[in-house]
This record gives C-alpha cells, sequence and structure tokens, in this order.
C-alpha cells in the first residue's frame, strides 16, 4: 500500500498553460512519485482571480508555477502567495528578465504570442503535410521541393527523423536505398549538404529489424534480418552516399533529436 501523500501542482497562466504545464510534467518525471497532480488555471485576466487561485492552492498545501506576462499580475502572484506563505515558481518573470538585462529589449506583454497564428505557423503545417506526401520515396516528383533529404536502409530512423525535421518547419523527403532498386535521378539534381546519408552498426540494424517483425508478428530469421544481408544493404548504401557527396551521419544509439541537430547545424 502506497502511504505517501497526495501532492498537488497548480499551473497559472494568463494564455492557455501548456508551457508551464509541460515544465511541471518534465520535473515530476525526474521524481520517483505517482502522487502529484497537476490542475491548470488558464487566462487568468484580473487580480480577483488570482486571490481565488491562490486561497484554494493554500487550503491544498500545493506548489503553483506559473506564466504570467502582465506585471501586475505577477505581482499580486507574488504577493498573495507570500500571504499564505505558498512556494512558487516564475517560469517565464525570470526569462523575460534576463532577456531584458542582457539586450535591453522591451516585451510587448501581450499573453499567447507562443500559440499566435503567423507565417511561422502555416510553414511548420506545409512543412508536415510535404513530409508525410513523402515519406518512403513516394510522390518523387516532388523531390526537389525539399529542404532536406534523408537517404539511407530501411530502419534507419528516416520517417521519425524526417516528422522532427518538419515540426521544425523544414520540408523533409525521405528515400530508402535499397540494393536491387536504382536511387532516383532527381537526388543528382540536388545540392548535396542538403541531403543526409543515414546509417547504422549492422547489430544495432539487426536488433531493430527483429524487433519490427516481431511486432507484426512475423518469424525471426527472415533475410530482411540476416547479417550478410545488412552488411550488403549498408555497404551499398555507404557507397551511394560517397557517390551523392553527402554528409553520412551515423545514427547508433542517437536520440532523433540529437541527429536533427548535427543536421541542422550543417545546414546553416
Amino acid at each position: 500500500m502506497n502511504n505517501e501523500p497526495q501532492h498537488w501542482i497548480y499551473i497559472c497562466s494568463d494564455s492557455v498553460g501548456e508551457t508551464t504545464e509541460a515544465v511541471a510534467k518534465a520535473t515530476i518525471k525526474q521524481f520517483n512519485t505517482n502522487q502529484v497532480k497537476l490542475k491548470r488555471y488558464s487566462h487568468l485576466q484580473d487580480e480577483d482571480e488570482i486571490r481565488n487561485v491562490v486561497s484554494e492552492a493554500a487550503a491544498s498545501n500545493a506548489l503553483i508555477m506559473y506564466t504570467l506576462v502582465q506585471p501586475e499580475l505577477r505581482e499580486m502572484m507574488r504577493q498573495e502567495t507570500a500571504l499564505h506563505n505558498i512556494a512558487t515558481v516564475d517560469i517565464m518573470g525570470p526569462a523575460m528578465q534576463g532577456f531584458i538585462d542582457a539586450f535591453h529589449g522591451s516585451p510587448s506583454r501581450l499573453p499567447g504570442l507562443l500559440h499566435t497564428i503567423d507565417d511561422d505557423y502555416y510553414r511548420r503545417i506545409d512543412a508536415i503535410e510535404y513530409t508525410v506526401r513523402n515519406d518512403d520515396g513516394k510522390n518523387l516528383n516532388e523531390l526537389l521541393q525539399a529542404d532536406i533529404v534523408l537517404i539511407g536502409v530501411s530502419r534507419t530512423s528516416k520517417t521519425p527523423l524526417s516528422i522532427y525535421l518538419a515540426h521544425k518547419g523544414f520540408k523533409t523527403a525521405n528515400v530508402p536505398i535499397v540494393p536491387e532498386v536504382l536511387p532516383p535521378d532527381l537526388l543528382s539534381q540536388i545540392v548535396p549538404k542538403r541531403v543526409f546519408g543515414l546509417t547504422m552498426h549492422p547489430e544495432q540494424l539487426i536488433h531493430i529489424r527483429e524487433a519490427r517483425l516481431q511486432s507484426l508478428g512475423l518469424l525471426s530469421g527472415a533475410l530482411y534480418t540476416q547479417r550478410s544481408r545488412v552488411e550488403l544493404e549498408l555497404n551499398y548504401a555507404k557507397k551511394f552516399m560517397d557517390q551523392v557527396g553527402c554528409p553520412i551521419i551515423d545514427v547508433t544509439n542517437r536520440a532523433i533529436e540529437e541527429t536533427a541537430g548535427i543536421i541542422l547545424e550543417s545546414m546553416q
């Protein structure tokens, strides 16, 4: 029986509150506990709402984490939580003050700017739609429209990496390299620095392919997972990547975010 007491974190924001909730969830993961619950208060607009939330949090002995861009609301939150002796974490305030101190800027004080629909938003949507259409060598007639092209053998993380890059606003196509199929001629028309070859150690690739077969309910031992076949594919792909002259990234034991960082840095 778990005798650990129940804890509450109140998420307070003059916008949606997603940023604060994401920080709270990331924090909770660092502690071995299942006894923390979140309660979100979004679109706080006046001082009375702050008082009511703080009074409720005091009754629950809660921690308050907040993003309030309006200085009067932040000040009210500080005063009320000090009055009730409640622990708080100001997510946005120190970051904005640091920006002011470093760059002498002046914040707009408008809640919800992170979620404003702007040109960057539409660019990301276009990138995601393009990337989904051009997954795994589909729609090769659109290949020249790609910001980034990923090439590699099967199960080298081409698709998840493509989707991640698309969410960053980059139209990303990925093309499988298979010894029995000639790569598309259009690849030769793309600037090599926009093409990235993905490779992996044979042992890990075999393990990933075997897990894939098991998830599909298929028997292991297929040619797809045999070491001789895997090495043949990797060597063939390596020769083609060298011919293209593109950067080659070893994704063995590498997180998607790390690989994406390498790609984006090399494109600057």
